[in-house]
């Protein structure tokens, strides 16, 4: 019995193909990914005067403050979709200890010396979490801050606490973000998979050889 990701397809190089992520889950991806940008533009926007010429993007600061946070509830239930989604994906096992011991490896490229790794690597697995962590934070701080439809219901310490949580989780998630684009541009074929939804069996094996063999069933 085949795998539902052993497709059986090729490219134009005839090279066989794998499917990585299905149409629903690029979609998925997608949304969250553009809900992001649009949060992380209007929130640096909103956090200093020098990054106040980002207003012109959504039509004036009145405007921003009003989308930011109901863009902000879109990109928390894509990204929730896109979790359970993925979540099983994403346990951390003893070659994923291994990984990390071995960054130097990572960072020079030497996949040879590696252990064999399932789905995803540890580094986009800790970035998983560090997403769902920050995330939560920013959903509870948001609600907290959201002026004219929460923020009267609490003291104004904790409005204050709240805003510094919000600005925190921000930042530590757009670093992460950043850090996750670098790496899908320095892997070459991580682009297309999450836009064509496949990879080719060299790809598989090379960089995720565990995923590769239980696709394949061997």
């Amino acid at each position: 019995m085949k795998h539902p990701e052993h497709t059986g397809l090729k490219d134009v190089k005839g090279n066989s193909l794998i499917v990585r992520y299905t149409p629903n889950e690029r979609t998925n991806h997608w949304i969250t990914a553009i809900t992001f940008v649009l949060l992380a533009l209007s929130g640096l926007a909103m956090f200093h005067p020098a990054m106040s010429w980002l207003y012109a993007i959504f039509g004036g600061g009145q405007w921003t403050r009003i989308l930011h946070p109901f863009v902000g509830c879109v990109m928390f239930l894509s990204f929730l979709i896109l979790a359970l989604r993925f979540w099983h994906h994403n346990y951390l096992n003893k070659a994923d200890i291994q990984w990390m011991k071995q960054i130097d490896d990572v960072l020079n490229n030497r996949e040879e010396k590696l252990p064999a790794i399932g789905k995803y690597n540890a580094g986009q697995k800790l970035l998983f979490f560090t997403m769902v962590i920050c995330l939560l934070l920013l959903l509870a701080s948001g609600i907290v801050i959201w002026r004219r439809y929460f923020s009267f219901y609490f003291p104004i310490g904790i409005i204050r606490l709240a805003a510094l949580v919000h600005a925190a989780a921000a930042f530590v998630l757009i670093v992460g973000i950043v850090v996750h684009i670098y790496a899908a541009l320095w892997i070459k074929g991580s682009i297309g998979a999450m836009t064509r939804g496949t990879v080719t069996y060299g790809w598989a094996r090379k960089h995720h050889p565990n995923w590769f063999k239980e696709i394949i069933g061997k």
